[in-house]
């Protein structure tokens, strides 16, 4: 008897405990993360007839890259079409505004002008890049508004956006499009 209790109470303790680690694995698993919302537009550049730019150019995509979450910039590979068309030229930089959107174009002149005037090769590159990107200039501006371009003088070197320029960014490409709204189109000399 005592034997049958006890198997009773073993077999009882044990079903408890089944239970229990069936309860426990039978639990809703957690809510799984929402997905983000904003994916991520990828735009490729070509850099192939901006001869001596190179580096700054990589700088200046970095620097978007990096401050931005939403676009990516990507060299394009070699024969592929490329969203934003970067040149060297002899005359003061220069950029078509966008936003550019996957498989549109624009173009990015980097001119010498303003080199040779004395302004940072790497400020060029990513300011112009920021008006493919939809940034208009905000002339005159300081130093730490990389779309304030030429007006912050050629001792400035900046060349990251700032926040409120990185959040207009983030809101034309917001949803993983470029802006409903198309390019603007309009050239936009940085000549002082």
């Amino acid at each position: 008897m005592l034997e049958s209790r006890w198997l009773k109470a073993v077999g009882v303790a044990a079903a408890i405990t089944l239970a229990a680690a069936t309860a426990a694995q039978a639990a809703p698993a957690p809510e799984p993360a929402a997905e983000d919302a904003s994916a991520v537009v990828t735009l490729r550049y070509d850099d192939s007839r901006a001869g001596g730019w190179e580096a700054q150019i990589a700088a200046g995509v970095a620097s978007w890259n990096s401050n931005v979450d939403n676009v990516k910039l990507v060299e394009a590979a070699p024969g592929t079409r490329a969203e934003i068309q970067i040149v060297a030229t002899s005359g003061w930089p220069q950029a078509t505004l966008g936003p550019v959107r996957p498989g549109g174009q624009v173009r990015v002149e980097l001119g010498s002008q303003a080199v040779a005037q004395g302004h940072d090769k790497t400020r060029i590159a990513a300011h112009e890049i920021g008006h493919s990107l939809g940034l208009p200039d905000t002339k005159p501006g300081p130093c730490s508004q990389l779309m304030s371009g030429s007006s912050a003088g050629t001792s400035c070197k900046n060349a990251v956006p700032n926040a409120a320029e990185q959040s207009r960014v983030e809101s034309a490409y917001a949803g993983g499009l470029a802006s409903r709204v198309p390019a603007d189109g309009r050239v936009l000399v940085d000549a002082p």
